[in-house]
């Protein structure tokens, strides 16, 4: 099993998520702890001088001023905990929780937080035995990082909150009775270094990363055996056309397309036919879906940076260099999710097109509502009705959270990022357009089945069969939400990607492209 250094290893979208489904294994390595005592010992020095340092030996936000003695420093560290634990709501999932924690280790492992090798030791114990903090999901604005829920995800390390544990919700000081291990007690600038910092933005950025791909891609080869379905012509993802206007997203996803057309049987039957252009929601996937493309390929290069960095406050590169700044501020992930946010809805929006132009009947050989028995049957009416309401809702979360600013701090905090509402939406809209898209796969298949015998290229050919494998054709009315969830599923469990990139090595080879990618 491959392994990971934090603090030292760049991590990758694609590693963070290996080390969750524990793939690969975080360590820290010995010369990374010594680094890390190191830091942890200069704060101990500047807590026991006459120094001041902001977090070390003050209080916090707007009682900056306020000097804290050094035998108090312990306790100021361990009430920064308990008073910043305000989060309401409902919980966050436990695998955001473990990537939240992940990501903290690796940042704390850079050596200039100041954090006590103990505490990070306590962390990592809690991921590789996957006992993992509850945190709710609001109450961070994004400005000092994501202080609440932060302080929910380290309360467990002074023996308070809970705790996932083996399918149950438990109290971490039972957790901890039973593995015989005793509450951490936090050391100068421990609990500071803690909750100060962007990673349940980044986790959410993160997850987002994650689902936004698998919506692009669902939604290339998806809209592809749509365009075969209604007879759509392959003119406008040709190269040519393409390469003068060469966005990048725009030629891959019309390369891309082209590539699922190839030797199309289908593409060959209509080549003579007298229509002349096709609706935008055909005509101009690559120009859409690649513009989608590129807001995600901003969002993954901000977040591949961010979990990268240090987002403490104040950082501590000496005894004699201490700085107080900003670093822990949301805005370098608040603007690209409300960009990717956007984006993402797009998709949706431009599938619920097709989708809609599917019901139509105006294409030959396409029955009206996708079945050729309607009157007493409804055919896949009501199923557009659902993707309608999904994409209305999504335009209404596409409003930037970053726009909106509310001082907090007693006005030290004027200025907020509100990242994390940005990022708790954006993976709203994406469970949106994932349903969406799959009320498209089933559209996109019944119109497909309606041009047999005749094939399409080899990738759609297998696409729709394996869907037809899982769901098969209607002739009549049924209960269309059982195939609705049975297509949401092949979405996000990647079904048909991994059958896909199981069958084709050159699928293979992309995959590896994309997901350095990720």
């Amino acid at each position: 099993m491959n392994s990971f250094y934090y603090g030292k290893d760049h991590l990758t979208a694609s590693k963070a998520f290996d080390i969750l489904n524990n793939n690969i294994i975080g360590s820290i390595d010995p010369n990374t702890k010594k680094i890390i005592a190191s830091c942890a010992t200069i704060v101990q020095k500047i807590a026991s001088s006459e120094r001041t340092v902001y977090g070390i030996n003050t209080g916090f936000g707007p009682l900056c001023s306020s000097r804290i003695s050094p035998e108090k420093t312990k306790e100021l560290q361990r009430k920064i905990l308990l008073s910043h634990s305000v989060g309401v709501g409902k919980p966050i999932s436990k695998k955001l929780a473990k990537l939240m924690m992940v990501l903290k280790v690796h940042a704390l492992a850079k050596g200039v937080s100041g954090i006590s090798i103990e505490v990070i030791d306590r962390i990592l114990w809690h991921i590789d035995e996957d006992i993992i903090p509850v945190v709710p999901e609001q109450g961070s604005v994004g400005a000092s990082g994501d202080l609440a829920p932060l302080a929910h995800l380290f309360l467990p390390l002074i023996g308070e909150g809970a705790v996932h544990f083996k399918g149950d919700i438990l109290e971490s000081s039972e957790v901890l009775n039973r593995f015989g291990l005793s509450k951490v007690e936090l050391s100068a600038k421990d609990g500071l270094a803690l909750i100060n910092g962007t990673q349940f933005i980044a986790a959410h950025a993160l997850q987002v990363v994650d689902q936004f791909y698998n919506c692009l891609w669902h939604a290339d080869l998806i809209g592809a055996m749509m365009l075969e379905g209604l007879q759509g012509s392959p003119m406008p993802f040709h190269k040519a056309l393409h390469a003068q206007r060469p966005h990048n997203g725009s030629v891959y996803v019309a390369n891309k397309i082209s590539e699922y057309l190839e030797n199309s049987e289908i593409v060959l039957s209509h080549s003579g036919c007298d229509r002349v252009q096709d609706p935008y929601s055909l005509r101009c996937m690559p120009q859409v879906h690649g513009a989608s493309r590129n807001a995600w390929l901003h969002l993954k290069e901000a977040v591949e940076i961010e979990i990268n960095s240090v987002t403490d406050n104040p950082l501590i590169f000496s005894e004699d260099l201490t700085i107080s700044g900003g670093n822990f501020h949301g805005q370098p992930l608040a603007l690209p999710l409300d960009y990717a946010c956007l984006a993402i809805s797009e998709l949706g929006s431009i599938s619920e097109r097709r989708t809609y132009l599917s019901l139509e009947g105006k294409y030959p050989g396409t029955p009206k509502l996708l079945m050729e028995d309607v009157g007493l049957n409804s055919g896949f009416m009501i199923l557009q009705y659902t993707s309608a309401a999904l994409a209305s809702e999504n335009k209404g979360l596409c409003f930037p959270s970053s726009a909106d600013s509310i001082p907090t701090s007693l006005g030290q905090e004027d200025h907020v990022s509100m990242g994390s509402i940005g990022g708790r939406k954006a993976l709203q809209v994406c469970g949106n357009v994932t349903k969406i898209l799959a009320i498209e796969m089933l559209c996109a298949a019944q119109a497909f089945d309606f041009r047999k015998p005749l094939k399409s290229g080899r990738i759609i050919n297998q696409s729709h069969e394996f869907i037809r494998n899982i769901i098969s054709h209607a002739i009549e009315d049924r209960i269309f939400s059982i195939d609705i969830e049975k297509a949401v599923e092949i979405i996000i469990d990647k079904k048909l990607y991994n059958h896909l990139h199981h069958e084709s090595d050159s699928h293979q080879k992309e995959q590896n492209q994309l997901f350095e990618v990720y």
